[in-house]
């Protein structure tokens, strides 16, 4: 395998060569492998444990009552929240169902009810993403915000995130802890836009989620460990849910302006996958296989695997680098990555 640099950009002039044949090609031997098919019993099962895990969570809370150990429940409801999380991704993504309607009464139940994510919110954000990844102008995941994710954007910084970026690398992982709030925020403030669908609805449920999560920590606990269990549980969730997204693009090749390369090399070369075994597809929900994902989004998860040989095979075959690491490996390229993008900064003092 081939590593991509991680602050190049791919060649305009390569990632045109076969443009209109090369991912129909790979698509079609992924179909007649049977791999675009659905996984209804895969789905039963998974949706059947993390809907157990997450009453369970919810009846231990209640049973325990006041005392110091329902922070261990929080810190189990933190990982019990991101796996729902990641339902709702794959619903999303119409890996479950085919018809919309069903997606989207899923999708809004497992995440604005559930765990008080804005469903309309982060589809749009998503789809955005999966459109144009890494692309600096297109993909809101790498738009300047706290963090900055390339040196031009670091020379253009103004107030806290020229500040922040000087140090991103060190201060990566600690501002995960606010990411759990952060997203919680973002899908409120999304309801100001009218594109999303459904305003009222979602806002309705998102209330009402955060209404009765609320109500039970204060009901059960005393305040001041009805705020500590709050702190521990949002702050975990923060961290855990960025573990799962960090290593997907981060320090990958970034593009801008005109670059647009055809459709299999811009997910391909703007990705990186993660090794790993049977805990490392748990623990990333599938998103470890994120090259496989993003060239088939409608993709099963279990499939995934299966799909990758195939498709480091077809690139190895069309001259085309496929990134491919260790856990440990992706985030230090991510936090190498940061270092290097706040430079600019660091030298301007």
């Amino acid at each position: 395998m081939t590593t991509p640099t991680l602050v190049s950009k791919p060649s305009p002039r390569s990632s045109r060569r076969g443009a209109g044949g090369d991912y129909a090609r790979l698509l079609r031997r992924v179909s007649d492998a049977g791999l675009m098919d659905r996984r209804p019993v895969y789905y039963a099962v998974r949706f059947a444990v993390a809907g157990v895990a997450f009453v369970a969570g919810w009846v231990a809370f209640v049973l325990v009552g006041d005392s110091w150990w329902t922070l261990l429940i929080a810190a189990f409801m933190a990982v019990t929240f991101a796996q729902v999380a990641l339902l709702m991704h794959d619903v999303a993504h119409r890996q479950v169902f085919r018809l919309r309607r069903p997606t989207a009464i899923v999708g809004r139940i497992a995440g604005n009810a559930g765990i008080g994510l804005g469903y309309g919110w982060w589809q749009d954000k998503h789809t955005r993403h999966h459109a144009n990844p890494n692309h600096e102008e297109l993909d809101p995941d790498v738009a300047p915000d706290i963090l900055v994710w390339s040196q031009r954007q670091a020379r253009n910084s103004r107030g806290l995130a020229r500040l922040v970026g000087r140090m991103q690398a060190f201060l990566f992982f600690p501002l995960l802890l606010l990411e759990g709030l952060n997203l919680h925020v973002a899908g409120v403030r999304a309801l100001r836009n009218r594109s999303v669908e459904h305003r009222v609805l979602e806002g309705a449920l998102l209330v009402g989620h955060f209404a009765a999560y609320l109500a039970v920590l204060f009901a059960v606990l005393p305040a001041d460990k009805a705020i500590v269990f709050f702190v521990v549980h949002q702050a975990l969730f923060g961290v855990y849910m960025g573990c799962i997204f960090a290593p997907n693009h981060k320090g990958m090749p970034t593009l801008t302006g005109d670059d647009r390369p055809d459709y299999l090399r811009r997910q391909v070369l703007t990705s990186r996958n993660v090794r790993g075994g049977v805990v490392t597809d748990f623990a990333l929900g599938g998103l470890n296989y994120q090259i496989e994902h993003h060239l088939f989004p409608s993709m099963p998860t279990p499939n995934l695997r299966h799909a990758q040989v195939i498709v480091r095979d077809y690139c190895a075959e069309i001259g085309v680098p496929y990134h491919e690491t260790g856990l440990i490996a992706s985030y230090r390229e991510a936090l190498r990555h940061l270092h290097q993008v706040g430079e600019p900064l660091r030298a301007a003092g």
